[in-house]
């Protein structure tokens, strides 16, 4: 019998209960559906469309952030670098955890009270208007679109494994339906809508691993060192899963690529659009504390299940059979699940997984829109001033139009591991906001060329120097694998477009002759910290 077989028995025994699976998919699928199509009947404003009526509270949506950041990269990514590389992969874990700490420090409780929907309200507060929401509107949608990416390939490669389609073909399928639903779920639902959704799915996808934690542990006696001894028993690499530099120690190069990841994740959600945007969907700084509280709570106890899961599935499954699946190791949990609880088991996890990278999707998809709408249309654009519905109507043909690119993309990107996908959108985010939201927060000399300067700069570098790496090509599992035009060696540019943005920054304004208006920059200070004002819109 070789290694693959019970695989394939797996397999079969999915294909073969196709109503099990499917049912409890579409079962997913209909009641979140319904939950949003509730929720649309309460949006009368812009406002409500974009920010949910700032009705939330910090429960409510800590627990829909946890929602909207424990993706597919979280779930299905981690678990398999885990299973995989050991150590290695448990430091994507620790770097998407620490992060939080930075955006509760830094920014959340600021950004709260000094914007009013989205990014670029923060940063065109004290400086010039139309060239600053130009630039933060193309930095957020390129964001998006990165992340997006991400979540396109994951629920291709999750339910390829759930209905056995091993084509690229049929992947794509997938993808195009993850994407029409996607649409869908935003032109009905707006923020308001995917926030209940996403609250429900963060509250299922940590009861479901959990549950399969403590199942996995329970084989073992409760006891994490058998569990780890398992775990190398099965992996050819021995004990090197247990040791840091798997992955990341083969030579010096490889390690600079560590570094550049950590930077990426830990500095990447601070900068993270739609991270941000849900900010703005609470009454109160208060009440915005108490998001970051309760999204590192749940949060944190999600990644410590992750370490179980991982070493749980190289145990039980081991790394042959999992890059032998459909969907390489992004396919390590739904195995890990089909292994404990068959079928039903792992129809109910894929189901909660799919379920909640469609929350994922729709959270970007509405932070897209809502940045072309009020800060590129809106502010820019239109010759009059937007009535809150033709500023919605705007932001949902936008919401088809990254729907179309998300696909795309998302098929252009099957068979990388989301979260490393994932670690490219969060280098893009740090690159291209995070300077500027902190030069705007904390520094009164910068500028409007700063601004410009520092996103344009941090984007375009990160871009291009993604595009020149490995992860395009010159390597068998890169995106366009015939070709080879990588000249950077690193996979991650943070290390290197995440400085050069902070030095534009401070280039830009240091040699710009226009000083700003110093009544706005006091203004700006006094919103950020007291939160006094923080409901009336911008005046220019």
């Amino acid at each position: 019998m070789s290694a693959s077989t019970p695989l394939l028995q797996a397999a079969a025994q999915t294909v073969g209960n196709p109503a099990v699976n499917i049912g409890i998919f579409a079962a997913f699928v209909v009641v979140t559906l319904v939950i949003v199509i509730r929720a649309s009947k309460t949006n009368a404003s812009s406002a409500d469309y974009y920010a949910g009526g700032r009705g939330f509270s910090g429960t409510q949506n800590g627990t829909a952030i946890a929602g909207d950041y424990l993706s597919a990269a979280s779930f299905l990514g981690i678990v398999g670098a885990i299973a995989l590389y050991g150590y290695d992969g448990f430091l994507y874990s620790i770097g998407f955890l620490v992060a939080w700490l930075v955006a509760l420090l830094l920014v959340a409780e600021l950004l709260r009270n000094t914007g009013r929907f989205t990014m670029a309200d923060v940063l065109s507060f004290r400086l010039q208007q139309r060239p600053v929401r130009i630039a933060a509107a193309i930095a957020t949608m390129a964001v998006c679109l990165f992340y997006l990416l991400a979540q396109m390939a994951g629920a291709g490669a999750l339910v390829a494994l759930l209905l056995n389609i091993t084509d690229k073909a049929g992947q794509a399928l997938v993808i195009i339906v993850v994407g029409v639903l996607m649409i869908v779920y935003v032109l009905i639902g707006g923020m308001k809508g995917t926030t209940y959704v996403q609250i429900i799915k963060a509250i299922l996808l940590i009861a479901g691993a959990g549950v399969m934690t403590v199942w996995t542990l329970a084989l073992f006696g409760f006891d994490f060192n058998a569990l780890l001894g398992a775990a190398v028993e099965k992996n050819p690499k021995g004990e090197a899963i247990l040791e840091p530099g798997l992955q990341y120690g083969a030579s010096a190069l490889t390690r600079l690529d560590f570094v550049s990841l950590g930077i990426a994740l830990v500095l990447g959600t601070a900068g993270l659009p739609h991270v941000l945007m849900r900010f703005y969907t609470v009454p109160t700084a208060k009440e915005a504390r108490k998001s970051v509280v309760w999204a590192i709570v749940l949060i944190g106890a999600f990644y410590l299940f992750t370490l179980v899961l991982g070493y749980g599935a190289g145990a039980l499954i081991g790394p042959e059979r999992i890059l032998a699946a459909p969907g390489g190791q992004n396919s390590a949990a739904p195995l890990l699940a089909f292994e404990l609880g068959g079928s039903i088991l792992l129809g109910l996890i894929s189901a909660v997984a799919f379920a909640t990278i469609l929350a994922v999707v729709a959270g970007l998809a509405i932070t897209a829109a809502a940045s072309f709408a009020h800060d590129v249309y809106g502010s820019v654009i239109a010759k009059h001033p937007l009535t809150p519905q033709e500023e919605v109507r705007i932001g949902k043909i936008t919401v088809v139009v990254i729907g179309v690119l998300a696909i795309v993309g998302g098929i252009a990107a099957q068979g990388q591991n989301v979260a490393f996908l994932v670690a490219l959108a969060f280098a893009v985010a740090a690159s291209a906001n995070l300077p500027t939201i902190l030069y705007s927060l904390f520094w009164r000399r910068f500028t409007t060329r700063g601004a410009v300067w520092s996103m344009y700069g941090g984007l375009l570098s990160a871009i291009i120097l993604i595009v020149l790496s490995p992860v395009m090509s010159g390597t068998p599992t890169s995106m366009i694998p015939g070709a080879d035009f990588a000249v950077f060696p690193l996979k991650n540019p943070g290390i290197v477009s995440i400085p050069l943005a902070f030095f534009l920054g401070w280039l830009g304004s240091v040699t710009s002759s226009r000083a700003e208006d110093p009544d706005k920059q006091a203004e700006m200070e006094v919103r950020s910290l007291t939160g006094i004002g923080a409901e009336k819109p911008v005046q220019h």
